[in-house]
């Protein structure tokens, strides 16, 4: 199995899948890792009100996130592993900060791009996320139509940004 990222003709990322001999166009995978339902409804929500086709899998904390990238406890292993990863910070088990120092000390997952997507203002919170290379944080917003526009600014940024194959 191989991958690797195109540019589009539409102007959007994709991944190239080689298998057996076939090559299969998807778009990178985005993981959210968000222990909310409510948010997490709110979130895919906001993915189909702007289109996005990207393949998005679902994490309710730090511990199952790292399960589902690792392939630990039972869990399949995400294959291809996402390119793109949605944080929270306040979850239970393993928090995001936890996680993202997890994923930028382990060389198979150290390049995944992270937004943090919390409610945390705490400056403390932000400047470790910065300091663990974080692509973004991004206070969560309290009206739906404002994280529509967040997540829209975002599918922006990831589709014009070349990330790693």
């Amino acid at each position: 199995t191989g991958h690797s990222l195109t540019n589009s003709a539409d102007g959007s990322i994709s991944c190239i899948q080689k298998r057996s001999g076939m090559t299969i166009d998807i778009p990178p995978g985005i993981i959210l890792v968000e222990d909310d339902d409510i948010d997490r409804m709110v979130v895919t929500r906001a993915f189909a009100k702007n289109n996005i086709k990207n393949p998005l899998h679902i994490a309710r904390d730090g511990e199952e996130a790292l399960e589902m990238l690792k392939g630990l406890n039972g869990k399949e292993k995400l294959d291809p592993l996402p390119k793109i990863m949605l944080l929270d910070i306040n979850m239970p088990r393993m928090n995001g900060l936890e996680l993202l120092r997890e994923i930028r000390h382990d060389e198979e997952l150290q390049t995944i791009s992270v937004f943090m997507l919390t409610t945390s203002k705490d400056d403390q919170d932000r400047l470790e996320a910065y300091k663990n290379n974080v692509a973004g944080y991004i206070i969560k917003p309290v009206s739906f139509d404002k994280l529509v526009e967040a997540i829209a600014v975002l599918n922006t940024y990831w589709n014009l940004s070349v990330l790693p194959a």
